[in-house]
């Protein structure tokens, strides 16, 4: 793991190691936000932690370069924390496991967090570096990106003084983002009293797993399976079939993952156990057969468990079960002007059914506040024809392009001139917290980009290595090139 500091650049390989070792899942970044500010000590460059729990640092320009716009360097210090079933990583004190795989970075059984931690540490290596030469550089590190995008609601306006902001959070090398979705979180709840299970019932816990997952933003146009809807085609032949009942559901952990493990626990009669195993296999060959090509690794699951005492209500389990079903999953629509890029998603994340208590968790998405408030009225239809209780939060706008930034042509110049190619210019599904931070810093011009990444949010997420050099390349050049107010 330790070669990983050795990978070049140095700078920022050595950093993003370190990050590594920080612990910093969304909604414990005590440590890291400690981290941060000891780094920036040790660095001689100002830095505080705002009202929001943000990260601010400043560096002042270089000599000679006092009059050129100020920068803004902006990332998240949070990470998604997914691992896979056997692992026994705890995200709040231990260490991320980082290996090189080939051309490749990744983690040992855990999402590797270089969303957005290369980010983050390529402003680590800007705020340390002496020898750099750049106008006023400023660092705003955000909290909790991942879950709600918390510490860009609550920037306190006025905190910045820069002109122009590089988003450093983009995974795709050589594309320059101008434009991403808004969303918004919906939350859909029921309370219910249990009943109790017939004392002669047996009781099988269902599982679907195996599933890719992935970014649901970055990856909800690609088809993956979402093993809640995945499991809900089960579990309702299985009640319909098998006079099977529910009595609870965990489906997801994360709202902008897609989830890749759901399970359900059953009662039905003892006699019936054998069919619905049955049935379970059958569910599987169609799974393997309808997803051939995009997933491989689909599982379905039966355990035969201890019989729970209490249930789901029937009536209520036929209007749960019928709201899972009915919610949509997945892409809406594309936009009609970039026909390659969705519009409009929805993502069903998180499902929570048990001990009286039924909770739903869904992202929406579109770059359409029209279209966002589409799908949030369709979902709320879908869950209160099953009486329940339906609530929007974090909600944020899209981030409208503008295609004749400033920033966006010194950077094509600059990619152009360095590497000799185009880059391309790209308006993502996945939200950004430039959008936010636009709203309330208007005058900024901003941008994102940054080195490729793939499958973040999951235990297969990879860092590039051959595009983080380039990536450095190209930020030095363009803070040095930065034009004057």
């Amino acid at each position: 793991m330790s070669e990983i500091k050795n990978l070049n650049p140095v700078c920022i390989w050595k950093n993003f190691y370190a990050l590594t070792q920080v612990p910093r899942p969304s909604g414990h970044l005590e440590k890291v936000q400690q981290f941060l500010l000891d780094f920036a000590k040790e660095a001689g460059v100002e830095a505080f932690k705002d009202p929001a729990d943000n990260i601010v640092m400043r560096k002042p320009a270089s000599p000679g370069m006092e009059k050129k716009k100020g920068v803004i360097l902006q990332a998240h210090m949070d990470m998604v924390p997914q691992k896979t079933p056997e692992s026994t990583h705890n995200f709040e004190t231990d260490p991320i496991q980082p290996w090189i795989d080939g051309e490749w970075v990744k983690a040992k059984g855990t999402t590797l967090g270089a969303d957005n931690g290369l980010g983050v540490a390529a402003i680590m290596a800007v705020m340390e570096d002496k020898t750099l030469k750049h106008g006023p550089v400023e660092a705003l590190i955000t909290a909790d990106e991942e879950t709600g995008m918390f510490g860009a609601n609550a920037l306190p306006a006025g905190e910045l003084n820069g002109d122009i902001l590089m988003n450093l959070d983009s995974e795709t090398w050589g594309k320059f983002v101008i434009g991403s979705a808004g969303g918004v979180n919906v939350t859909a709840t029921l309370d219910y009293k249990e009943v109790e299970t017939d004392a002669d019932d047996a009781a099988v816990k269902v599982t679907v797993k195996g599933l890719r997952g992935g970014h649901s933003g970055l990856e909800i146009h690609e088809g993956r399976g979402n093993a809640n809807k995945l499991l809900v085609r089960l579990v309702r032949e299985a009640i319909e079939e098998c006079e099977a009942r529910l009595a609870s559901w965990q489906g997801g952990n994360m709202r902008n993952a897609i989830p890749f493990k759901a399970e359900a626990v059953l009662t039905l009669p003892k006699e019936n156990v054998e069919a619905l195993k049955e049935l379970a296999q059958d569910w599987l060959e169609d799974f393997t057969d309808e997803y051939k090509g995009i997933e491989s690794g689909i599982e379905v699951i039966c355990e035969d468990v201890e019989t729970p005492k209490m249930e789901v209500p029937v009536e209520i389990q036929d209007n749960l079960i019928n709201a899972i079903y009915g919610c949509h999953d997945g892409v809406i629509r594309m936009i009609p002007s970039y026909p390659s890029v969705v519009e409009t998603s929805s993502n069903l994340a998180i499902i929570n059914i048990g001990e009286g208590k039924a909770l739903l968790k869904i992202l929406a998405r579109s770059s359409r506040e029209d279209m966002k408030d589409y799908v949030v009225k369709t979902l709320e239809s879908c869950f209160n024809m099953a009486g329940m209780k339906v609530e929007t939060a974090g909600s944020y706008g899209g981030w409208d392009p503008n295609p004749d930034s400033e920033i966006l042509h010194l950077l094509l110049k600059e990619y152009k001139e360095l590497f000799n190619a185009d880059g391309i210019i790209q308006v993502d599904h996945a939200g950004l917290e430039c959008s936010i931070i636009l709203g309330k810093y208007p005058h900024l011009d901003v941008v994102s980009f940054g080195p490729t990444m793939k499958s973040p949010h999951t235990t297969t997420e990879r860092a590039l290595i051959a595009t983080v050099e380039p990536f450095w390349t190209l930020l030095k050049k363009t803070l040095e090139d930065i034009p004057e107010k």
